[in-house]
């Protein structure tokens, strides 16, 4: 299966994030306390460091868990917090991530155990493998893009490492080694032997991290890249290396690092050319540093003028990841139906969705919508605060992909937030800007999201908000008043097909139709039999099974047994067949995969049934969206 991290890697070097420990340090925590455990207690700490390496530049930031596995823990008395401590890491890595926008892959960090493997110590392989499963499950559940296992000290943790990431997903592993000043892991291997040792394991990249200093570092490069060469291996792993700001010295009671940020840019013009693909910092290293590397990686590449006036909330990015950003769409008269509109029901419409940012920056967004579009996709859907929490305003960000990417969007329009007069403005103003296609929903309560005590309007429900888009559309507003001439909105519902009270989702249902709905888009269902029995209740109301308009079949593909229970328990309006979570549970490490068959054979027998598909890619990994496609030919937009 593709990969954002393997994808991204063949497009230009990519910069990892620096220090977590030494951040955390240098704001206050002491030396002998839990870093992980700062997840829990300090989140805001943790989360200006990722959002400082980022505003630095980092293409990838690691997760606050280099000790979060059930052996360090253990010296702490958190062993039993494996669980929450990864989730809740990786979680604020993303939010972060998507505070800002910019298209930052968030990596898994995983430390070694601190156990001594048998025959020379006492504990068995199986032991070390398994406290290793169980935080990268974790950091796997909390939606981590990669897995970094670093600073391993010998290939035979390493190896164990490695195995354990295999057993419970399929996401890229970047394995670093930490050198001596002798140029051998603490476990007497040579670069030459690692690679001998690791290759056949085939991790996505190798390296080295930690230790000493770039200069000693850079010795340790070159032989991992020869051995690496000498292999004859066609594909080789990608070549890592994050080393430490230098010899660490003690002053006035503090931990220094010697290495200066211009050091450090000298350093990684001169790991890359010496092949590697990512670099970034250990020890001692500093947002100062990642942005002194950053300017160096960028140092030669043209700038597209296209998006000058965006320095300001974009992070400085090679070309090949701005031109996703920079495309027009031509100006299409907006008396004309939509492209969405001239597909219902002639073109198996797909649609995926896209959240907005929690932040300024689109960046990530964009780039996500000019993937699917590549891919073939026909529109966007662009969700409106979902779960009521606050994010970019969506009708801004159908109006960045219409004009910047070229794509159509659907956009989810709740009246939650807006009063009956306030519902008609924005309308007005979409439909100037070309945003069109609406998806009429009454949104999530505020209850449900960060801000409980904010007051929901709801003036008017879904239903009512349809008959709103239809008089606009009759060139009228709510009261009967000219709007000058006829808009033409395309008017998209939801329904349900899960709700335990299928008669009142079908009644729902036919009221938004006869309020003037043109097509339906269903909540993500995991079995077809799911939406017969819903149209069987529908005709036992109506007499007939006919919805008369196009329907968009909702299709999620789950990631985990651990995402498929979360979604199920935990997500409202998402119910999953007990058939679907038995075959994530059987799946194991291969959760993702069969995530995306489960969602290609549904497809695949929807297709003669509905009239499109409304995929739902989880953490932003539109790349699996993508590879659910596959199953189909997916015609050119009308």
């Amino acid at each position: 299966m593709s990969h954002p991290f393997l994808d991204r890697l063949r497009n230009g070097p990519l910069l990892l994030d620096g220090a977590m420990g030494t951040m955390l340090y240098a704001g206050g925590a002491a030396l002998d306390e839990c870093f992980d455990a700062l997840n829990l207690t300090h989140p805001e700490r943790v989360a200006e460091i990722h959002r400082a390496y980022i505003r630095a530049g980092a293409d990838i930031i690691e997760t606050n868990t280099f000790g979060a596995n059930r052996a360090k823990l253990e010296a702490f008395g958190l062993e039993g917090q494996v669980r929450i401590i990864n989730r809740r890491a990786a979680k604020l890595a993303r939010e972060e991530r998507e505070i800002s926008g910019a298209p930052v892959l968030v990596a898994g960090a995983v430390g070694p155990t601190g156990r001594t493997i048998a025959p020379i110590g006492l504990t068995a392989p199986e032991t070390v493998r398994s406290i290793f499963e169980e935080q990268m499950a974790a950091l796997l559940e909390g939606g981590v893009d990669l897995l970094i296992l670093e600073t391993m000290g010998s290939v035979v943790e390493a190896r164990q490492a490695i195995l354990a990431a295999q057993a419970v997903g399929d996401l890229p592993i970047v394995v670093l080694m930490t050198f001596a000043e002798d140029g051998r892991t603490i476990g007497g291997e040579s670069p030459e032997q690692v690679v001998d040792e690791l290759l056949p394991l085939g991790p996505a990249a190798i390296g080295a991290n930690c230790a000493v200093g770039p200069s000693r570092t850079m010795a340790v490069l070159r032989r991992l890249a020869a051995a690496l060469h000498a292999s004859g291996v066609a594909d080789p792993p990608a070549l890592v290396v994050m080393p430490n700001a230098g010899w660490p010295t003690h002053i006035g009671g503090r931990v220094i690092y010697q290495a200066s940020p211009d050091y450090f840019a000298g350093f990684g013009r001169e790991a890359l050319a010496a092949g590697a693909s990512v670099v970034g910092g250990c020890c001692g290293t500093t947002p100062a540093h990642v942005a002194a590397l950053r300017a160096a990686f960028d140092a030669g590449v043209s700038r597209d003028d296209s998006v000058q006036g965006e320095e300001a909330v974009v992070p400085a990015r090679p070309v090949t990841d701005r031109k996703l950003i920079s495309l027009e769409m031509a100006a299409e008269p907006v008396d004309e139906p939509t492209a969405v509109a001239r597909a219902l029901g002639k073109t198996f419409l797909v649609s995926v969705e896209i959240d907005p940012p929690k932040g300024f920056n689109p960046a990530k967004a964009l780039a996500g919508a000019q993937l699917l579009k590549d891919a073939g996709v026909h529109a966007i859907n662009v969700a409106d605060s979902p779960m009521a929490r606050v994010r970019m305003s969506a009708m801004t960000l159908s109006y960045l992909i219409q004009h910047r990417v070229g794509i159509e969007t659907i956009v989810h329009f709740t009246t939650r937030d807006r009063s009956l007069m306030g519902l008609q403005s924005e309308l007005l103003g979409a439909h100037a800007v070309g945003v069109r296609n609406i998806l009429a929903l009454t949104g999530d309560p505020p209850s449900l999201g960060d801000y409980p005590d904010s007051s929901a309007v709801y003036d008017v429900d879904s239903v009512g908000l349809i008959r709103v888009l239809r008089r606009l559309n009759e060139g009228v507003d709510s009261a009967g008043a000219s709007i000058g001439r006829g808009a033409s909105f395309t008017i998209a519902c939801a329904v349900d097909p899960t709700k335990g009270d299928l008669a009142d989702e079908a009644r729902r249902l036919r009221a938004k139709l006869e309020a003037g709905a043109h097509f339906v888009m269903t909540q993500p269902i995991f079995d077809l039999a799911v939406w017969h029995r819903f149209l069987e209740v529908y005709a036992a109301e109506w007499g007939s099974s006919d919805l008369g308009v196009p329907v968009l079949l909702g299709i999620l593909p789950l990631q985990s047994t651990k995402h498929a229970e979360f979604l199920h328990n935990e997500v409202p309006g998402i119910t999953l067949t007990d058939e679907a979570r038995a075959r994530m549970r059987e799946a194991g490490a291969a959760g993702r995969q069969e995530g995306v068959k489960m969602s290609q054979d549904l497809l695949a027998q929807a297709a003669p049934h509905v009239q499109g598909v409304y995929l739902m890619p989880s953490f932003g990994r539109y790349e699996v969206a993508a590879e659910v496609l596959l199953a189909i030919p997916v015609p050119a937009p009308a």
